[in-house]
């Protein structure tokens, strides 16, 4: 999923910002290409991004890319397009094109757990407090932290159940998992990692580039 307009980043479209040597969705691209438990990979980009993303595709050898496909107006509409060009699929790994430091073996955690419930999603335990708010910034209530989990992706799921959860709904989402949850399936946590993040701003594309770096040592 990389169909997202970057608004947050001052100018710099994400996907395309250098990690190391080559743009970051290059990167994620070559974890899921290198996974020998992945059979085929879908991208999902903004439409200006079409052309690059074919080029992108043949420079760095993505044989596994069966497809480049536009976004829709939501981030739901573009899972729904991506999902639709998958073929003979009994299992699918949705995951973010902006979290560049995905690993094989998050891939096939999120795989092996899944297999249980139809349902998995890299997670990792909060480390703050956090506080529940009414829009008057007044708190409501503390939950007990040793029950919060910040969701991350890849998450995973049984290609009948993710259909049948965007089949039921019309609401906007930003998570796959919440609308699987709502149908009544189980969704299982694993654990996933703290270098995983999510690059929404400059400043977290400056932290990538140092994690990155810090496994290339």
């Amino acid at each position: 999923m990389a169909a997202g307009s970057s608004h947050r980043m001052g100018g710099t479209d994400k996907v395309w910002a250098r990690l190391g040597d080559r743009p970051l969705l290059a990167r994620v691209a070559g974890v899921f290409q290198e996974c020998p438990a992945i059979g085929q990979i879908v991208i999902v980009l903004n439409k200006s991004n079409l052309k690059k993303g074919e080029q992108m595709v043949a420079k760095y050898g993505l044989s596994k890319v069966s497809d480049i496909c536009p976004g829709g107006e939501r981030r739901q509409d573009s899972v729904v397009n991506g999902l639709s060009r998958l073929s003979q699929c009994g299992w699918v790994v949705i995951h973010d094109g902006a979290r560049p430091l995905v690993s094989r073996d998050l891939i096939e955690q999120g795989l092996s757990v899944a297999g249980a419930t139809g349902a998995a999603v890299a997670a990792v335990p909060v480390s703050d407090t956090i506080k529940v708010a009414g829009e008057d910034r007044i708190v409501r209530e503390t939950p007990p932290r040793q029950n919060l989990w910040a969701v991350q992706t890849p998450q995973v799921f049984r290609y009948d159940i993710i259909m049948q959860a965007y089949r039921q709904t019309e609401e906007d989402v930003t998570d796959d998992a919440t609308l699987v949850e709502q149908i009544g399936y189980p969704v299982q946590l694993y654990m996933g990692s703290y270098d995983n993040i999510k690059v929404t701003t400059q400043e977290d594309l400056a932290l990538a580039r140092i994690l990155v770096n810090k496994y290339a040592e």
